[in-house]
């Protein structure tokens, strides 16, 4: 869940998709690293580049993943998305197909056909579509892994922005471990979090939601979904501004499954709401030695964090925003965690509901291990 807490600046968040609106969603900031070493990079001059040859990997890239890539029309508007399996499986985002009468999936070889909604999870946005169509007109494209991708690297976007079919766009990802609100709300009225979400600056604009990410090789990395911007046009669309975002690949890898087979996923939930971006005033209130950890600000009653024993921000401290007495988690299953970004990551690509995991808090000056069984998000 998001924090009631959070004190960052409001920002715009604009779906990629026409017809959509612009939610808002609070930008909690970038926490501070230290970095003791810096590694040798080496000089620019001595990196050979041949533009003949990326260029043509580029075509080549492109003439294999448009095959697998797909406009889908709706009553509603428009978006993209790209074909899963041999069993006429489509992966879209769920905002691009939400509220639709009827679904039109048209190919880059134009064939078409109406496609069949038969799986949706409001948490990261997805859906799948089922077509019924010749083998030979379906091209599944190929899947990577997101826990390898790097700041830096090249990313392709492809899809159908403002109805332009097929359209390529290339840039490079420009921070990982993003989180974005989902569309599912908790019972108390909070929307949850979608996390390990891929920031790139490839250009993605209205209609380019559900539409593959690849990297370099040709592999979807990505489904894009958003983008944030503060610009729109003359007609009210938004300006793309170099800020985009993607659910990562390896989220897709664990919930399309159980999309395709039951409809829905269900995601592991600890019941905290936790504050990570900490300001230097407020850690010298807090009376902390550290500048990283996810703050637990509040814990839901009866969940399992509470039955874990994870303490929430109780005590009086010398700050207006924070009460003090919170754990402050710095680790999960051994793992450093710097951010709650980090941890929420971790934990909606690595575990589900019903398995144990070890957080590692300060307690006061005290280093605490607690178990915690994950629920499902409720």
């Amino acid at each position: 869940m998001k924090t009631k807490k959070s004190v960052a600046a409001l920002v715009v968040l604009v779906l990629a998709m026409l017809a959509c609106l612009s939610p808002a969603f609070t930008d909690r900031g970038l926490p501070t690293v230290v970095v003791a070493e810096t590694p040798h990079i080496a000089p620019v001059d001595s990196i050979v580049v041949n533009p003949a040859a990326q260029q043509e990997r580029l075509v080549v890239l492109y003439e294999h993943a448009s095959a697998g890539t797909v406009a889908i029309i709706t009553d509603q508007g428009q978006g993209s998305g790209f074909v899963y399996d041999k069993q006429g499986h489509v992966v879209t985002n769920f905002h691009v197909i939400e509220d639709a009468r009827n679904v039109e999936v048209r190919f880059n070889s134009g064939f078409m056909a109406y496609g069949t909604v038969i799986g949706t999870d409001l948490d990261s946005d997805l859906a799948i579509i089922k077509v019924d169509m010749p083998e030979g007109e379906l091209s599944p494209l190929p899947l990577g892994d997101s826990d390898s991708l790097k700041v830096g690297q090249t990313v392709v976007a492809i899809g159908n922005p403002f109805g332009l079919e097929s359209t390529m766009t290339v840039g490079i990802i420009s921070a990982l471990g993003r989180t974005l609100e989902s569309a599912h709300v908790s019972p108390d009225g909070n929307s949850f979090i979608a996390g390990d979400i891929i920031q790139t600056d490839a250009a993605i604009n209205p209609g380019n939601s559900g539409g593959p990410l690849f990297n370099i090789d040709g592999e979807v990395i990505g489904i894009n979904r958003a983008i944030r911007t503060n610009s729109t046009t003359d007609t009210g669309q938004p300006v793309n501004s170099g800020i985009g975002f993607a659910i990562s690949i390896n989220i897709v890898k664990r919930v399309v499954p159980s999309l395709i087979a039951d409809g829905k996923y269900d995601y592991p939930y600890l019941g905290i709401a936790s504050l990570d971006s900490l300001s230097l005033e407020m850690i010298e209130a807090l009376g902390l030695n550290t500048f990283t950890g996810a703050y637990v600000t509040d814990v839901v009653p009866d969940g399992p964090a509470d039955k874990a024993g994870i303490k929430a921000d109780t005590a009086p401290a010398n700050s207006p925003d924070l009460l003090g007495g919170g754990d402050l988690i710095v680790a999960i299953d051994g793992r450093e965690t710097r951010t709650f970004d980090e941890m929420l990551a971790y934990l909606i690509t690595h575990k589900g509901p019903g398995d144990t995991v070890v957080l590692t808090v300060l307690r006061g000056t005290e280093k605490v291990d607690v178990t915690v069984t994950l629920g499902k998000r409720p």
